[in-house]
């Protein structure tokens, strides 16, 4: 069973995420959200704070570098997957053990670390240096060898293309052998620190006419010629965070920057890749539980001053409107905190999380984007004008119910994994 106070352990890690969210991100929140793709330097600081704490041990690894799987209760490697193809649920791997006991560890204390940062600045989250999604999908399936060389450097993750939105199966950037290198082609858009990050994680397919099964995802240089950035995307929201455009030419990339097993596996299919997503979607999802805290705390604080304060006592039908809305709110929010801590919790002890993680990153995502707006409803002008955050809370908080897998794509996941079918058999 979960204890879902927070880990003792884990406390001071809270703490001072909650700090870095008032004191940090807040007072400069709308001045990066004015000024779109202008790199915030306080990060900086934040950065040597984060390395600190995680070479003293202290941070247990928090931030999305520090995700990973696993293998037994006793660490945080991240095993190796075999995917059931007749429900795509994915497993681990043949003599591997799921966890023991109960085990909190670096999933864990990423999802509390972000939840908090969160509440400060989301844009400003995913602008932290080598706390990249793609350091995520670094954390999920390198070896031994690639997380070591890879370890202190930042990484962006390059998934989606013009033509392929959140159907990663259905990818079309190809990776050539060619002797001891790759060759990549393609086009990659919304790259999440595409253009800040040292490294990109590209997702390529070896043959396109095994589908999924030949999708690998492969370390680039951001300083390789052969990955030409386009553009950088003006937004609705997380200004504070630079999404890039990029063409892929010809991008010779050495061998061993593949991730993880070179080898098609016809039994194995896409389960290295989405073993990715069952890392990063619980931090998206956790950043969305942030978000959606900082929502509920800033109309609660208002309705007070109106007037409309909580009588957690009496049923909602003897409560105000607003004051009754807030409360069924809170609801929402409680479920998809629980759902998060659920699929981190999971990851950490190696369970397998597919459909856990797509339904904490689909509820949270959701329960974001309808909690954003509604307190905008119910503050009014100070919801709805920039002399406050939730107008900005408001606009970035669409986009957790988009990148890493649509809302639609989750609840299909779920669905699928719920009924032991294929992704061909519920397109």
């Amino acid at each position: 069973m979960i204890d879902l106070e927070i880990p003792k352990k884990f406390v001071p890690l809270v703490k001072q995420a909650g700090s870095m969210a008032d004191e940090v991100f807040r007072p400069v929140s709308r001045k990066y959200d004015l000024a779109e793709h202008t790199y915030p330097a306080e990060l900086d600081l934040v950065s040597a704070l984060i390395d600190g704490m995680t070479d003293s041990g202290a941070s247990n690894g928090a931030g999305a570098a520090g995700s990973t799987r696993a293998k037994d209760g006793t660490d945080q490697a991240p095993a190796s997957t075999d995917a059931d193809e007749a429900t795509g649920v994915t497993k681990p791997a043949s003599g591997k053990k799921a966890g023991k006991g109960n085990k909190n560890g670096a999933n864990m204390s990423s999802a509390l670390s972000i939840m908090q940062t969160c509440r400060g600045d989301v844009g400003l989250t995913l602008s932290i240096p080598r706390q990249g999604l793609g350091n995520a999908a670094i954390a999920a399936v390198a070896n031994d060898e690639q997380k070591e060389r890879y370890g202190n450097r930042w990484a962006a993750m390059a998934i989606t293309e013009p033509d392929t939105g959140s159907d990663s199966g259905n990818i079309r950037t190809t990776a050539t052998k060619d002797g001891d290198e790759y060759v990549l082609n393609g086009e990659k858009i919304f790259v999440t620190s595409g253009e800040r990050a040292e490294l990109v994680v590209v997702w390529a397919t070896l043959d396109r006419s095994l589908g999924k099964k030949a999708i690998k995802s492969f370390v680039v240089e951001r300083s390789n010629p052969g990955l030409k950035l386009v553009r950088l995307e003006h937004k609705l929201g997380i200004r504070a965070s630079d999404t890039a455009a990029f063409v892929l030419e010809d991008c010779r990339v050495p061998a061993n920057d593949l991730l993880g097993d070179p080898e098609i596996r016809t039994e194995g299919g896409f389960g290295g890749a989405m073993q990715t997503f069952d890392n990063t979607r619980p931090l998206v999802a956790a950043m969305a539980v942030g978000l959606t805290r900082a929502c509920l705390d800033f109309t609660r604080t208002a309705l007070e001053k109106a007037g409309h304060g909580q009588d957690w006592d009496a049923p909602v039908a003897a409560q105000t409107y607003a004051s009754a809305r807030l409360v069924q709110m809170e609801a929402d929010y409680e479920s998809a905190l629980l759902l998060t801590l659920r699929a981190a919790w999971m990851a950490d002890n190696g369970k397998p999380n597919s459909m856990e993680a797509s339904m904490a990153k689909a509820k949270a995502g959701r329960t974001c984007v309808n909690v954003a707006l509604q307190c905008v409803e119910l503050v009014g002008v100070d919801g709805y004008a920039e002399s406050e955050l939730l107008e900005k809370w408001a606009r970035d908080a669409k986009i957790l119910d988009i990148f890493e897998g649509t809302q639609q794509i989750q609840l299909l996941v779920v669905a699928r994994r719920l009924l032991g079918l294929t992704s061909g058999q519920l397109k």
